[in-house]
């Protein structure tokens, strides 16, 4: 095991380059930020643009986005504090990402784990009694919550607990927008969940259907299998069948799920964040794309790749661990 997390890990390392250069080229492609520069600088005299095309590394030509790369790199691996400002306001870069970053992580984390919860044991639940009244039930809602986009759900909650909440009752049950009302100060996290109620419930919706979808396929898929027949046999009660031998089973193709969802919560849930206006990696993206920040975008596309390429790992360690017969060092 040892040996096989060593191997990925070092073979990570070239793999997290080629795609964030590839990704390093398509961003200076599609921000120009030498033109952001100008714009927002549209005093700014030829010596200026040329001090700031040096110190970002905006050289042009293939090798000249090698050379830019390279220079960007060996600033990011040095920490946030040598890492380029943003061009408006000529701020550091690291504050905005880590706010952005921990209330992606907040909101993705809750909804995953509800999501994960809930929607497994209603696969469970469904998958013990096919066909029947409440295996149906079940099926018909997840394709539902399935199929319904996350910006429709969103404006629905948005329609009922602000505008015809505040008609029926004369107040909002739930705030629609931000993490804090416009002016707090402070932490107050009870405000802090009250804020994050509907995102969460959008999230958790399209989760809750696809966990239990899938077990409740992966379950079946293994109901009739040999060593569950041979369980049965020996006399094993159903319900130690279930739980001991077929769940651990099912439990497989449902952590690869589980893993990749969990590693892209970090790069934030772009539709429900900017229909509830919440600060998280998806608006944080979409502003500094919007604007042309080139240094924003740079530390958010690593972040990224880095915790798709950790999660992905995860899953793989977690497959031995549910199914021994997988022997990840041969």
């Amino acid at each position: 095991m040892l040996r096989y997390i060593t191997r990925r890990l070092l073979w990570s390392i070239p793999t997290l380059a080629i795609v964030t250069f590839l990704v390093y080229v398509a961003i200076r492609i599609g921000t120009d930020p030498v033109a952001s520069y100008k714009r927002t600088n549209i005093r700014a005299s030829r010596k200026k643009i040329a001090e700031y095309k040096e110190l970002n590394g905006l050289y042009d030509g293939f090798s000249g986005y090698l050379k830019g790369y390279w220079q960007w790199v060996t600033k990011f691996i040095s920490g946030p504090d040598s890492w380029p400002r943003t061009i408006k306001g000529h701020k550091k870069v690291w504050p905005d990402l880590l706010h952005a970053l921990a209330n992606s992580l907040r909101l993705g984390l809750v909804a995953s784990t509800i999501g994960i919860l809930v929607g497994n044991t209603l696969g469970v639940i469904a998958a013990r009694r096919p066909g029947r009244l409440r295996d149906s039930t079940i099926n018909s809602v997840a394709l539902v919550g399935i199929s319904v986009p996350p910006y429709v759900t969103g404006f629905l909650l948005q329609l009922v607990f602000a505008i015809y909440w505040a008609k029926w009752f004369g107040h909002t049950l739930f705030p629609t927008s931000g993490i804090y009302p416009p002016g707090h100060k402070g932490t107050d996290f009870i405000l802090m969940a009250k804020h994050m109620v509907l995102p969460v419930i959008v999230v958790s919706i399209q989760s809750i259907s696809l966990y239990a979808r899938y077990m409740r396929a992966s379950l079946l898929d293994v109901a009739n299998a040999d060593f569950l027949r041979t369980a049965r046999a020996k006399g094993i009660s159903e319900r130690r069948v279930l739980v001991r031998h077929a769940l651990r089973n099912a439990l497989i193709p449902v952590t690869t799920l589980a893993f990749l969802e969990i590693g892209g919560v970090v790069a934030g849930l772009i539709i429900t964040e900017f229909v509830f206006s919440y600060p998280g990696m998806g608006a944080y993206f979409l502003k500094a794309y919007d604007d042309g920040e080139f240094p924003k975008l740079l530390p958010w596309m690593v972040i990224i790749m880095t915790s798709v390429i950790i999660f992905n790992l995860l899953a793989d360690i977690i497959y031995a661990v549910l199914d021994p017969r997988i022997r990840l060092d041969d």
